[in-house]
């Protein structure tokens, strides 16, 4: 792991974990005999049962005509096809003069006519699916995004197809019928969508599915990157959650090792010098001397990376595809300004904070937000923020915890 201290996923709201409400099994189970294996069909009466309290039709309605959404906050799926955004918005009116607006109306009759609402990036906005979003990434450590499908009675919003992207699907009301085959390409990349090997995917559905099911309100669907999926609803109105889990994988590890092998050496002259001049293009023989100049290096470049390079690398990547829990700068103003020494403080959640220690005993603090300058003698209070700690005002220092607070690191403990 990275050099310095670095903070623990937060704790779960009311001290539950977010992947034990979706599955029976406790994480290193889940981890060691499922994840990225095989799908898991999870009934709602093994569960907590706490899931439909996330979403639901009303939350739908309040989404596509109170919240003004624009897309791709919202697309629309018809007879296997993705329609165009003019298909389904419209401008916001006198003062929010925004061509792309969610139109409520156009929705309700492309809904009345067969068509699919999926409502993309909840995680981003609807409250409680960021805080549960949040949660899950957190303990998985893979990124997490939310999207909801409300299809029509009888109707299938999207063909077979497989996701770049482990899922997990909960039914929020109505019933679907799922049908699951194995995957054609297997742990397909982020790059390499279902399109691509669009022949064989439709030659795959014209077989027997090797899993067929009904999924109720409560029930939870987790199917691995790759594995072939439809589903129809049935019997009325069928909402569900999709949480797409955007797996980190060993090639995200070559592409890091790669950038920081050619980074290292082009600081060689011989790999940055010319080709020789070249009137007839590219010659085999007077190249091959190159290549293999250019090969050594690169295999010389990639034996001297220590591992711990690339850890780095790919942390910071990481802390780019999530972002903290949600803060509120007025709330956060006010709190600072109100700020007394018996304030009990605590690192604000998902920050993904990390303390990087310097030669002169001093460190910064790295996370989602800016870097932070850690002077020595506040060494030990970062360390033990960063543990997940909760600190009065006065042991931080009324004057450093106010700076920590305007600059989105602070916040105060919930009780």
């Amino acid at each position: 792991m990275s050099a310095g201290t670095t903070s623990r996923a937060s704790t779960p709201t009311g001290g539950r974990s977010a992947l034990g409400r979706l599955v029976p099994f406790d994480a290193d189970e889940f981890a060691q005999e499922h994840w990225a294996r095989s799908p898991v069909v999870t009934r709602a009466a093994d569960l907590p049962g706490d899931l439909l309290e996330l979403f639901g039709e009303d939350s739908v309605d309040e989404l596509v005509s109170r919240r003004g959404l624009r897309a791709p906050f919202l697309r629309v799926a018809q007879d296997g096809r993705t329609l165009g955004d003019r298909e389904f918005t419209q401008g916001g009116g006198v003062g929010a003069s925004v061509a792309d607006q969610v139109s409520d109306d156009k929705l309700l009759h492309l809904f009345t006519g067969g068509a699919t609402i999926v409502l993309q990036g909840l995680h981003r906005t609807w409250g409680p699916l960021v805080d549960f979003t949040q949660q899950l990434a957190a303990e998985l450590g893979h990124p997490v995004q939310a999207n909801a499908y409300v299809t029509p009675s009888q109707n299938t919003g999207f063909s077979d197809h497989y996701d770049v992207h482990d899922v997990f699907v909960l039914q929020m009301a109505g019933e679907k019928r799922w049908r699951v085959r194995p995957p054609v390409r297997p742990a397909p990349l982020r790059n390499e969508p279902w399109t691509d090997h669009r022949a064989e995917v439709e030659e795959a559905s014209q077989r027997a599915p090797e899993r067929e099911f009904t999924l109720g309100p409560g029930d939870v669907l987790y199917l691995p990157r790759g594995w072939i999926h439809s589903a129809t609803a049935l019997g009325g109105v069928s909402t569900h959650l999709t949480l797409g889990v955007h797996v980190w994988t060993r090639r995200h590890v070559a592409d890091e090792l790669v950038s920081i092998a050619l980074a290292s050496m082009s600081r060689d002259e011989r790999v940055r010098a010319s080709l020789d001049v070249a009137p007839t293009g590219f010659d085999h023989d007077a190249l091959t001397p190159d290549v293999e100049l250019v090969r050594a290096a690169l295999v010389r470049a990639l034996g001297e990376i220590e591992p711990a390079e690339v850890v780095d690398a790919l942390e910071l990547r990481a802390r780019g595809t999530q972002r903290p829990s949600p803060i509120g700068p007025l709330a956060q103003v006010a709190a600072a300004e109100s700020l007394t020494s018996d304030t009990l403080l605590t690192l604000r959640p998902h920050v993904a904070a990390r303390l990087v220690p310097a030669g002169d005993g001093s460190a910064t603090l790295r996370s989602r937000l800016a870097d932070f300058p850690v002077e020595r003698h506040h060494v030990g209070t970062f360390v033990a923020l960063i543990a997940d700690g909760v600190l009065r005002a006065d042991m931080v220092g009324l004057d450093l915890a106010r700076q920590l607070m305007l600059a989105g690191l602070l916040v105060v403990a919930e009780n």
